[in-house]
């Protein structure tokens, strides 16, 4: 009984990844282009923070040290807060990128959510190392954007993807029984996908987030015990 239970959990991943592999196959060319505008928000964000003025520097440094001290020691983080802001704004946007895929005029507002959301990004991952330095940037992003957005990413481009294949259809097929058809798929498919966005919000709220406090509490440590031994040593020394 348990090796025909695996064998069919086996079969039911595998159709799974070839029903994956075969949309992406049949739709690549509407998966590079969206690629490619969250590439180029990307690629704006991160040259945005060159053009950041002091002021503007000096407000992400205080957020994100802020953000920080927050984790550090034995502060109380309200979870419960973080998973519900992060839940809300997830459903935000799984219906605007569902609502805005389901019309005609929406794929160029679709294109520009795509190209916010890498700028975002970009932008954010850029400032953290502008701020924190290379090696502490990285941890930041590593430990707190990195894990989430394994799953974030892929969703969007999905969505995006799932609008422009009911846009080609609202266009090419005037029959309304295959749009009808087409706008049920578009709509399973984002419920889907912000099911994957909720586990997200999981991920950014009960895995980075601890990960990131982890490796604050390490080097906090660290630094005490450092001060400590400093503070002896000039004990000895002036005692001499």
């Amino acid at each position: 009984m348990r090796s025909g239970t695996r064998k069919n959990e086996r079969l039911r991943k595998l159709k799974l990844k070839d029903k994956i592999l075969d949309n992406i196959y049949h739709n690549l060319k509407e998966y590079i282009i969206v690629t490619i505008i969250l590439i180029i928000g990307i690629i704006a964000g991160v040259l945005f923070v060159n053009y950041m003025n002091d002021t503007q520097t000096n407000e992400v440094k205080e957020y994100i040290e802020g953000f920080i001290n927050s984790l550090k020691g034995d502060y109380s983080i309200d979870r419960g807060k973080l998973l519900k802001n992060s839940l809300i704004e997830n459903l935000k946007l799984a219906i605007s990128m569902w609502f805005i895929g389901s019309t005609v005029i929406g794929i160029p507002i679709v294109f520009g959510i795509v190209l916010y959301r890498g700028f975002c990004l970009g932008y954010t991952v850029s400032s953290a190392i502008a701020v924190l330095g290379m090696q502490k940037g990285t941890v930041f992003f590593l430990t707190t954007i990195l894990l989430q957005n394994i799953i974030i990413i892929p969703v969007l481009i999905s969505l995006a993807v799932s609008g422009m294949k009911l846009y080609k259809s609202i266009m090419k097929d005037k029959r309304k029984e295959n749009i009808k058809l087409e706008i049920i798929r578009h709509t399973m498919v984002s419920i889907m996908l912000f099911i994957l966005l909720a586990i997200a919000s999981l991920v950014e709220v009960y895995i980075s987030t601890n990960l990131l406090t982890m490796c604050i509490n390490f080097f906090w440590k660290k630094i005490k015990k450092f001060k400590k031994c400093i503070y002896f040593f000039d004990i000895i020394w002036y005692n001499i």
